[in-house]
């Protein structure tokens, strides 16, 4: 915002029109709806059917996301104002701003600081009563945020130690000189903490508010050469803050204002404006702050009891994608150095915080792909009381992101482990979960011309052309549907097959969510509009998420635990469906019934199953067919012609669609020399009916690649049987941190201690060990126990 000119002016903004209605009706207030004679309707802008003024009232902005501690010009698009138009902002319906014209004319509103992230609407008024025109802008955790506007904390260590371990001397910072609009610049101390209300709050607690506000400035009237350092100085009034950002504004904004333009720095532990006492003795000061937070968590609700158990291997964590995400501070596929998980190589975090604290699992797993436990290592997966990425319904703690983690997770960690020598006590109240409960989800797929292996491993072919459920559970009001299109030929005809082409999905009152292909790459639309994806690859929707590490890969996560996974290869779809047990028959569809049995995967929409003396091609092409679904139950978007005429309106007289359900084969085709070559072992049926349909080899070779990646999935996410952690007895010692079934564990006592109990122990099938509960005794009569 380096042309933004304060204090704030009011300017006139001249922008073309885009007008392809033929209505005067208005879309002021009326955003998302489709009028008599033009449509204020997302998909308008593809029928060209938009009203006069669709643009200016349902507003986008640009860039479409900003941390949530606000601070962000958000450049409003075609919006047109006359000279005396007063601009106001209103963020959530209840936050009011006052708007920015520049020089040039451009209207700007300032994202405020929020305690939550996800899609914030934004409503804006020209004279300064009516808020009748409306846009939406991403609010993302800070870590999220476009780095070009964070203020960089040089050496991050020096910062979160300083005064601690001799470590002193001058703090440094940079940031982007260009995105302040000044030639100096005012650096300010902000600081977070969670205050009690006094009032009775739920599960037995106390009710505290979530305050992120203005301490100190570090100085004023700096050069703004995107470079800064001092020598800090232990704070006399604030020193009880120990959690904070830096912020730097323009010089001419007052200290301290809120809502304006900004730059900030990530949440930071204040070590370095601690007081005195901190810098004489660190490690004692520290320590006495881990007893307090000791003494502290024992007057606190249990959290630990309603998280999930972390997956048994480094496998299941990795596929369960519907439930678990990669921790970024240790991660197998960057090689980071996994800091505060020595011994371990990956970590990952639950995506579902825990549904009355607000909690988050962490799991983390050594070289061999076996779980780490605290009470074998320092490194071990520590629960977290507030997750770090919040929770819906976020705004209160301890469910505001980021911040109430730090607070309650990360700063005990730095006075029990990091500043002092009492680590024991940190782990004692944050001990890893084990993975005895841990149940993995079933996995389903379609790929391929396509082909469809249910979540119970039964696999057959459908070659409809339409729209389709895929999965329905009334019970957990769970909606995936799937549309399906001829395949195009390289010679611009279409074969006598169909592939995927679109997934939509929807859990109970979640955003509708549909993936669907466009050429190349994955289009994203939420609730019928099209998601921008250039600036995050992380989004935050209503009841789910969706990640986007790449144009040809989209994970969507619901609150349920469900996860579905859409890939694009040579521009061939597949989608995984992941279940969590909880839907074990619950469900239906053409990805079949969850019960662990494949005989009754092909039942219909009445309830009958197809027989397994009645499974040929015409069958199972009826049985696909009458899994179509109607108008009235689809999730997907209409927004062209094409769309409209041949899946949501076809004409009576459009001939159906008839595939060739076995493709002929003829040993003189010189295709069928190099399929056979191409196609053998597992899926070598499904590589040459899409070679053969197709003609290409390509897309035989993408049919077999994404169905071994199916069954390598499947294969990661078989049970294993856990028989739970054992300690080392007191006075002794034991070999071994694995407990999964096959493995051994040894026991050895310290001189003058004699072994009572098993000198080995086996983790059998059934999660018990073998043998009796070692304990190293002086004396006294032999001590035994069945170990369950």
């Amino acid at each position: 915002f380096g042309h933004i000119t304060l204090p704030f002016i009011m300017l006139t903004l001249q922008t073309s029109i885009n007008y392809w209605g033929n209505s005067s009706e208005s879309c002021r207030g009326l955003c998302g709806s489709k009028l008599a004679g033009c449509s204020c309707h997302s998909t308008c802008e593809s029928f060209k059917n938009c009203c006069l003024d669709y643009n200016q009232s349902c507003f986008e902005v640009r860039p479409y996301s900003s941390s949530m501690l606000g601070g962000t010009p958000l450049k409003i698009i075609n919006l047109i104002l006359l000279p005396n138009d007063q601009l106001r902002c209103r963020f959530k319906g209840e936050i009011a701003t006052r708007g920015i014209i520049d020089s040039e004319g451009q209207a700007f509103c300032i994202s405020p600081l929020l305690y939550e992230i996800g899609w914030i609407q934004v409503d804006i008024s020209i004279d300064g009563s009516d808020f009748d025109r409306t846009g939406e802008y991403l609010s993302v955790h800070p870590s999220k945020a476009d780095p070009s506007s964070e203020v960089v904390l040089v050496n991050g260590t020096k910062w979160h130690n300083y005064g601690s371990q001799n470590i002193s001397g001058e703090l440094e910072m940079t940031w982007n000189q260009s995105r302040i609009g000044a030639d100096t610049v005012n650096i300010e101390l902000w600081g977070y903490e969670e205050i009690n209300t006094g009032t009775a709050g739920t599960n037995e607690t106390l009710s505290y508010e979530a305050s992120i506000h203005y301490l100190y400035s570090i100085g004023t009237n700096v050069p703004n050469t995107g470079l800064f350092s001092f020598f800090p100085e232990s704070s006399q009034n604030y020193s009880d803050i120990e959690l904070g950002n830096i912020r730097i504004t323009a010089n001419s904004v007052l200290n301290g204002a809120r809502d304006v333009p900004a730059l900030w720095s990530r949440g930071h532990v204040l070590a370095w404006h601690l007081e005195e006492a901190f810098r004489q003795d660190s490690a004692a000061w520290a320590k006495g702050k881990c007893l307090q937070w000791d003494a502290l968590e024992k007057t606190l609700p249990n959290f630990l009891n309603e998280l999930t158990d972390c997956p048994c291997t480094l496998a299941q964590a990795r596929a369960d994608t519907g439930r678990f995400h990669t921790d970024y501070s240790c991660n197998i596929e960057t090689g980071s150095v996994c800091t505060y998980h020595p011994g371990c190589v990956h970590c990952v975090r639950s995506v579902q915080a825990s549904p009355t604290y607000g909690a988050g699992q962490q799991c983390c797993y050594d070289h061999s792909g076996n779980l780490v436990l605290t009470g074998d290592s320092a490194g071990g997966s520590t629960p977290d009381k507030a997750h770090d990425w919040g929770a819906p319904p976020y705004g209160k703690p301890p469910r505001v992101p980021g911040y109430s983690h730090w607070l309650y997770d990360v700063m005990s960690f730095f006075y029990c482990c990091v500043w002092s020598d009492s680590c024991p006590i940190y782990l004692k109240n944050r001990p890893s979960s084990g993975c005895r409960r841990y149940q993995p989800p079933h996995a389903a797929v379609v790929l391929g011309d396509p082909h469809f292996i249910t979540f119970d491993g039964f696999n057959y072919t459908f070659n409809g052309e339409g729209e389709y459920s895929l999965v329905l559970s009334p019970h957990n009001e769970l909606h995936i549907q799937a549309r399906t299109e001829k395949v195009k030929l390289q010679n611009g005809s279409s074969a006598y097959a169909t592939q995927l082409s679109s997934v939509a999905m929807r859990e109970a009152s979640s955003d509708t969510v549909e993936v669907r292909q466009m050429q190349n790459h994955l289009q994203v639309l939420r609730n019928q509009k099209i998601l921008p994806l250039n600036e995050q690859t992380w989004m935050v929707l209503h009841g789910l998420f969706v990640f986007t590490p790449s144009p040809q890969y989209v994970r969507v996560m619901f609150s349920c635990g469900v996860g579905v996974e859409v890939r694009l290869n040579e521009e061939m779809m597949a989608a995984t469906v992941l279940l969590p047990l909880v839907f074990a028959n619950q469900t239906k569809g053409l990805l079949g019934v969850m019960n662990s049995d494949p005989s009754d995967d092909l039942m219909t929409p009445s309830g009958e199953v197809l027989s397994s003396a009645s499974l040929t091609p015409e069958n199972i092409f009826k049985f696909g067919e009458d899994w179509k679904i109607s108008q009235t139950s689809s999730l997907f978007t209409y927004d062209s012609s094409y769309l409209l005429e041949t899946y949501h309106s076809p004409a009576a007289d459009r001939p159906a669609f008839v595939p060739v359900l076995s493709p002929p084969e003829d040993p003189g085709d010189p295709l069928v020399t190099s399929m056979r070559t191409l196609c053998s072992g597992d899926g070598a049926h499904f590589c040459e009916y899409d070679t053969l349909l197709t003609r290409s080899l390509a897309v035989g070779n993408t049919t077999l690649r994404a169905l071994h990646r199916h069954l390598e999935l499947v294969k990661d996410l078989k049970p294993v049987s856990s028989c739970g952690w054992l300690p080392t007895p007191k006075n002794g010692r034991k070999n071994g941190t694995h407990y999964l079934k096959g493995d051994r564990l040894s026991f050895t006592c310290d001189p003058g201690y004699g072994l009572y109990g098993s000198s080995e122990c086996m983790c059998l099938e059934e999660g018990t060990w073998t043998g009796q509960r070692p304990n190293c005794i002086s004396g006294g009569r032999q001590f035994t126990k069945r170990v369950t």
